[in-house]
């Protein structure tokens, strides 16, 4: 008998012993996972500040191509004749003075981007003062080139007021321009919008848009319409057996057609013409 309980008390050890390395096994499996999922997500985070980063690099190296095209441009221009040779240099310089501009905004952000970044490279950095050296270097070269066309005389003087002239003037024209747009999309917007509403006679009775046998005659309730755009909207669904129309409308620019449910659904083919003689659509349903 006492063997019996010996045997039984190291069974029932052993079965513990097992249920509890499985216990741990689980345990260390569920941490190596989150290791794992943490691990990938420090990965993801680097691998889109790298990312941004880069993007912002190619920005600047395409910037001091923009530069160098310009150089060569204005090299080009300072050695050639004709009366639009000024007007070329012009504009060439004042590119140059905007590209300058930027890159030195994109270095900066770069700089930014590294500082707060998780990712701390030395190579990024010693690219980072190789770009604020090739922008000084960049400067003494736009410095050369301004004193070598004022040898030339190239009136720099003159130019530079005439470019910031020109800025100006650009500016107020694209202002000008950006009102105008808005102004026509908005009154192309006014001249393609129309209202509808489809209701029973009481409905519409209690909206005051049928009053006295009229329709739209008397001061009917503007907000019970839809606003619609005729040049996208050619298909009203009436959801009824029964549909008239109480506003006029040319016949021949719409057509009432029946659903798979034997509901009506208005679709209109000829929109200039359905709406030529009202904005406004009444449909009396039942």
């Amino acid at each position: 008998m006492k063997d019996m309980k010996k045997l039984f008390i190291l069974a029932l050890s052993a079965v513990a012993l097992v249920a509890c390395n499985q216990q741990q096994g689980e345990k260390a499996d569920l941490m190596m996972q989150q290791q794992a999922d943490s691990l990938n997500r420090i990965i993801q985070q680097k691998d889109n500040e790298i990312n941004d980063m880069m993007g912002t690099l190619n920005e600047i190296e395409e910037g001091f191509r923009i530069i160098n095209a310009a150089q060569d441009r204005v090299t080009l221009a300072k050695a050639g004749e004709g009366s639009n040779r000024t007007e070329r240099i012009r504009e060439n310089i004042a590119q140059i003075q905007q590209q300058m501009q930027q890159n030195r905004e994109l270095i900066n952000k770069l700089k930014n981007q590294l500082r707060t970044s998780s990712v701390k490279g030395d190579e990024l950095r010693k690219t980072i003062e190789n770009l604020v050296k090739q922008m000084e270097e960049k400067d003494k070269e736009i410095n050369q080139l301004r004193l070598d066309l004022k040898s030339r005389d190239i009136r720099l003087a003159e130019l530079g007021n005439e470019v910031a002239d020109l800025t100006v003037e650009t500016s107020q024209q694209k202002a000008e321009i950006s009102q105008k747009a808005e102004t026509i999309s908005a009154q192309d917007k006014q001249l393609n919008t129309a209202w509808f509403v489809f209701g029973t006679k009481k409905e519409l009775k209690e909206q005051h848009i049928i009053e006295n046998g009229k329709v739209l005659q008397s001061n009917f309730n503007r907000e019970y319409f839809t606003k619609i755009d005729i040049r996208v909207d050619k298909e009203i669904k009436l959801y009824s057996r029964s549909a008239q129309l109480l506003t006029a409308h040319p016949s021949s620019s719409y057509v009432l057609e029946r659903d798979a449910n034997k509901q009506y659904v208005l679709r209109i083919t000829n929109p200039q013409l359905f709406w030529s003689t009202s904005k406004y659509l009444v449909v009396l349903v039942k």
